[in-house]
């Protein structure tokens, strides 16, 4: 195997060389510290130092009596998106309907640009001003404001504050895509927590934290891929849980904020130590307005300015304005109601064609998307839809733990005639499995 070193750092990169040239392969098993201690002619407390360093880097996992072994370096998994030039029709991409977005530049243009030199404050005071209005008593107070490039970008930078690779980290399973890619991405480990129709379980949730994991994810609303949302009833029960656990970061990604029709049952304790709720513009506003706001506790918003920081890497105040002359206008706001509308009425569409077929979806839903759960795994019906020239998304791609087999049908842009169709054809392609 070629482990070298006399020191706890020493083996540490000799293993960590080893893995990179390829010599130590993925679920390859490491000595045990006994074996490997005898060997270098070390003391095993440094030998175990070594290998609780290469677990935390992510480099391995540990199984208990079973050993450490080489874990598998994840790439980054599917992404979410339409896919360009395709002739199939898209219900798999989890986009906005493009013409109940803003006209963002008409927006803009009745707010005169003024430019910042740095130093000045990161977040523009009018749109602080507008998001304290917006996210006042949906969290506890005293809370700050700081703004990130989307909500994956606020996931990301709230983990990095306080984790660090091999940490464990609670999920709702199945999960939405870009969660899992930034978990994995950073080396932290996801746990999945069982969902149902009031959203992410208690049960589920407490035998995760009890296993050691340091953060939570929760969506509120209109959860990604199943539509569920949390009851006042499971919110409470989620509360008195994580009353348990103090110390545990909690992070709140209400994604479908203004769009949603379900009620917005608040997670966060007020006596809460590390919390944060991110609320993105994207699908209100549109996936190029890279904007979230995070709203948090104190020590939480200044581990986030240390790298949100003016001359390093803020939010644009050209991006700010543009988002807030948008959220301040009696115009947009009509749109956004517009569309909230519309994505019921084009979920309901779609449920009651599928139900008329005998194809029964999650309900209560709300967000882009319907889910339809099935017994084995959704790759034939994929494929077979895509023969008919439907495309949709495999659930397989959002599972944490536990098997999601299911479709994700996104209902953006599908009308009734369209709905009826791809109801016709889903139903034929179940009636030959």
């Amino acid at each position: 195997m070629g482990v070298v070193g006399k020191t706890a750092a020493e083996i540490f990169d000799s293993v960590r060389t080893l893995t990179q040239t390829g010599a130590l392969a993925p679920g390859q098993e490491l000595p045990t510290v006994r074996d490997l201690a005898a060997t270098l002619d070390v003391n095993r407390n440094t030998v175990s130092m070594a290998y609780k360093r290469l677990v935390t880097a992510g480099i391995a996992i540990t199984r208990g009596r079973l050993g450490t072994v080489i874990r598998k370096q994840s790439g980054p998994g599917e992404q979410e998106g339409s896919l360009p030039g395709s002739p199939l029709a898209d219900l798999g991409g989890g986009n906005p309907n493009p013409s109940w977005l803003p006209d963002v530049g008409a927006a803009l243009a009745r707010k005169p640009y003024r430019p910042r030199l740095y130093g000045e404050p990161t977040v523009d005071p009018e749109l602080d001003a507008l998001a304290r209005r917006w996210l006042t008593g949906d969290c506890p107070e005293q809370f700050k404001v700081n703004l990130t490039h989307g909500a994956v970008d606020a996931i990301e930078r709230l983990l990095a504050a306080y984790l660090v690779a091999g940490d464990k980290v609670a999920v709702e399973d199945p999960c939405f895509i870009g969660s899992v890619n930034t978990l994995r991405t950073a080396g932290l480990h996801a746990v999945g927590v069982a969902v149902d129709t009031q959203g992410m379980q208690a049960e589920a949730l407490e035998h995760a934290l009890a296993q050691g994991a340091q953060a939570v994810i929760v969506t509120p609303r209109a959860h990604n891929p199943t539509g569920c949302s949390l009851s006042a009833i499971r919110a409470r029960k989620l509360r008195a849980v994580l009353a348990r656990y103090p110390h545990v970061l909690l992070i709140v990604d209400d994604h479908f904020s203004l769009l949603a029709v379900s009620e917005y049952h608040d997670v966060i304790r007020p006596e809460a130590r590390r919390w944060a709720l991110i609320r993105s513009v994207s699908k209100m506003l549109g996936p190029d307005l890279r904007l979230a706001f995070v709203a948090s506790d104190e020590q939480t918003a200044q581990r986030l300015r240390l790298r949100l920081a003016p001359g390093t890497n803020w939010v644009s105040h050209l991006l700010q304005d543009a988002v807030g002359a948008c959220l301040s206008s009696s115009e947009v706001a009509k749109q956004i109601a517009q569309a909230r509308e519309g994505y019921a009425q084009r979920r309901e569409l779609l449920a009651t064609a599928l139900a008329a077929q005998g194809i029964a979806v999650t309900s209560p839903a709300d967000g882009l998307s319907l889910w339809l759960p099935l017994p084995e795994s959704s790759q034939p019906i994929v494929l077979a839809l895509a023969r008919h020239g439907w495309l949709v998304r495999g659930g397989e791609a959002f599972a944490v733990q536990a098997q999601a087999h299911g479709l994700r049908i996104t209902v953006s842009t599908i009308n009734e005639a369209s709905a009826q169709a791809f109801a016709s054809v889903l139903g034929y392609v179940l009636g030959q499995r």
